[in-house]
């Protein structure tokens, strides 16, 4: 397995396994088999709502000798509604309970977006709060004493752009550990791709295989597929690969850490 180290000398398998999606024992039993294929590095978030599935797998799979805890990767990432300081250690502990691990190896700020508290999902905008009512920089420096206790090893953002990034770090003088964002070959994004590593933070990327069964609100009528592209094909057929293999294989190979998600063992 291929690692990339972090500014704080921490390594990251970069190949994770997503989760987002996956509910129940269909969580459960991805974890898993995941660890027992050679995965390292599962990334988790409160709002998937299968924290306590993953957590049942990882506990399993360390009581059984499968793999210790030191050798894996546990991210899992703050909601919108918990963004004031005051309950941001709250929902990484219970996170941490949910997983049943004493500390998260990266804890990340899901969006750049804050709810009102209590409204994990709202209807209105009247559900939202200002980032002027609950700034980022406010929640990042809550995140950075939840490293200094010891709940968490690193801490990063996803969804940030790089503006948004250069506020926390000039804000407070420190820079995300990790910033995971959407990316694919049909959404490369370059640009935030040099930022980050200008900064020497991580650029983790969700849905690397484009994310196709996802939700289909949250698609757009007529869009193309990563898995019926041309190009793709002929360059998965050319070096004797699938087109999964292919993507993460080119994911890696350009220095970002692709995190794809599957039940199919």
């Amino acid at each position: 397995m291929h690692l990339i180290e972090l500014a704080s000398g921490d390594k990251m398998p970069m190949l994770g396994l997503g989760t987002w999606k996956l509910s129940g024992d269909e969580a459960y039993q991805a974890v898993k088999t995941a660890i027992a294929n050679g995965y390292r590095h599962i990334d988790c978030a409160w709002i998937y709502q299968n924290e306590a599935d993953v957590g049942r797998a990882l506990k399993e799979c360390m009581d059984a000798g499968i793999v210790q805890r030191d050798e894996l990767w546990v991210t899992s990432k703050l909601w919108n509604d918990r963004h004031h300081s005051d309950h941001v250690e709250e929902a990484l502990r219970e996170s941490l309970s949910d997983l049943q691990l004493n500390y998260v190896d990266l804890y990340l700020i899901h969006w750049p977006v804050a709810h009102q508290v209590g409204i994990p999902r709202p209807a209105s905008g009247e559900d939202f709060a200002s980032l002027d009512q609950i700034p980022l920089n406010h929640t990042w420096a809550a995140m950075l004493e939840c490293v200094e206790k010891g709940l968490c090893r690193n801490v990063g953002v996803s969804n940030f752009s790089g503006p948004k990034i250069q506020f926390l770090i000039d804000s407070t003088g420190v820079a995300p550990a990790c910033n995971q964002v959407e990316s694919h070959p049909f959404l490369q994004q370059p640009g935030l791709a040099e930022f980050c590593d200008k900064h020497s933070i991580v650029f983790t990327a969700y849905a690397p295989l484009g994310s196709g069964d996802r939700p289909e609100t949250m698609k757009t009528a007529g869009e193309p597929s990563l898995f019926t592209d041309p190009t793709l094909l002929a360059l998965a057929e050319k070096n004797n690969l699938s087109i999964a293999q292919l993507m993460l294989a080119w994911a890696v190979n350009r220095g970002t850490v692709p995190i794809p998600k599957s039940p199919n063992k």
